[in-house]
C-alpha cells in the first residue's frame, strides 16, 4: 500500500508496436513510453528527498528527458528490476 493509503497492483504486459491506448481522461492526465533497457538499468535508478506531513521521505526518481519518473511509480520499477536482475 502506498503512503497515501492507496492500494496499487502493478500490471505488466507486452504489447505489440502500434497498439492503441485508449485513456480515461478522469484516471489518467498524459502517458509517455520509457524503453524498458532504461527501466531496468540502475545506473537511471536515482535517490531523492522530501518532506511529506512533516516527515522527511526518501524516494527512487528516474528522470528521463523532460520527464520525472518518481515516488511509488519508481519504486515499483525498481523493485521489478531487483527480482529480475539483481
Amino acid at each position: 500500500m502506498a503512503m497515501s493509503g492507496f492500494r496499487i497492483t502493478p500490471i505488466l504486459a507486452v504489447v505489440q508496436p502500434g497498439y492503441d491506448l485508449v485513456l480515461n481522461p478522469v484516471e489518467v492526465d498524459a502517458v509517455f513510453e520509457v524503453p524498458l533497457s532504461f527501466l531496468m538499468n540502475p545506473r537511471n535508478h536515482g535517490r531523492g528527498r522530501a518532506t511529506w506531513q512533516g516527515a522527511e521521505r526518501q524516494f527512487y526518481r528516474m528522470p528521463y528527458g523532460d520527464r520525472n519518473i518518481w515516488g511509488i511509480t519508481a519504486g515499483i520499477v525498481r523493485m521489478l528490476y531487483e527480482r529480475l536482475y539483481a
